[in-house]
Parts: structure tokens; sequence; C-alpha cells
């Protein structure tokens, strides 16, 4: 086995002969390597178990409604560094940056309000060019 690194943590690398994955009956569904077998990367033991026991944890409903929490966080994010530009500080000193983030908030405040009282959706979802193209030709 052939050590590796897999996005920065060690793993290791197994790899097979054409020779040994030529005549199985299933290797169309297992590869499509053409000029070399099969080749599969491994974990370490501990960091497969981690990642195992992480996605089993997901599957919870507590879980879920945690994270779907966060994604409204992150979507509040996005706003505002959408609409105010605030992915950087437009100035030095905590004091100024400060005051630069209460604007932003009130901003989009006031952008939420005013969507709100006019009954529009904040944001819109995005639609594929497949869906344009259906909605183009519907009109």
């Amino acid at each position: 086995m052939t050590e590796v690194q897999l996005r920065g943590d060690p793993a290791g690398q197994q790899a097979r002969a054409v020779a040994d994955c030529g005549p199985c009956p299933v290797r169309a569904e297992r590869t499509n390597a053409t000029r070399w077998g099969r080749q599969l990367t491994l974990r370490p033991r501990p960091l497969h178990e981690l990642i195992h026991a992480n996605h089993t944890a997901q599957q919870d409903q507590a879980w879920q409604a945690k994270y779907a929490l966060r994604a409204g966080v992150e979507g509040t994010i996005r706003q505002a560094a959408a609409v105010t530009g605030s992915r950087r500080a437009r100035y030095r000193g905590l004091a100024k940056t400060h005051l630069e983030h209460v604007y932003s908030a009130v901003a989009l405040n006031l952008i939420r309000l005013d969507a709100w009282w006019n009954g529009q959706p904040l944001d819109h979802t995005r639609t594929s060019h497949l869906a344009r193209l259906d909605l183009t030709l519907a009109a």
C-alpha cells in the first residue's frame, strides 16, 4: 500500500492490476479505468470511523433541526456579503469596523422590512437555464 495525502490527511492507496480486473464480470460497474486497474484510496481506521460516525449522526432529527438554524444564519451572512459588500472591512481599527458592521446590519434589516411590508420574497431562488428557456417559450 502506498502512502498518499487525501485532502491533507494521510491515506493509503492500493492499486489492482488490469489483469486482476479484466476477467471480472462486474468490472464495468466498479471502474471505468482503461489503462490501469481499479485504484482504492483508504483512510486510516480512526479517521474512517470518525467520518462514518459523523455521517450516522447527520441522520438524526435533532442534528437536522440544529443544522437548519445554521443554514438560516449562513443565508443571512450571504445576503449581508452580497448586498452590503461586507466581506472585507473598508476601514482600519475595531471601532470603525464595528460601526461598519452596525450600518450593514441596519441596512439589511431595512431591506428585510421593506420586502416584508411589500410581500416580496427576500431572495430569488435559482432557476436553471433549462427552466428559464421553458419559461421564455411559454410566454
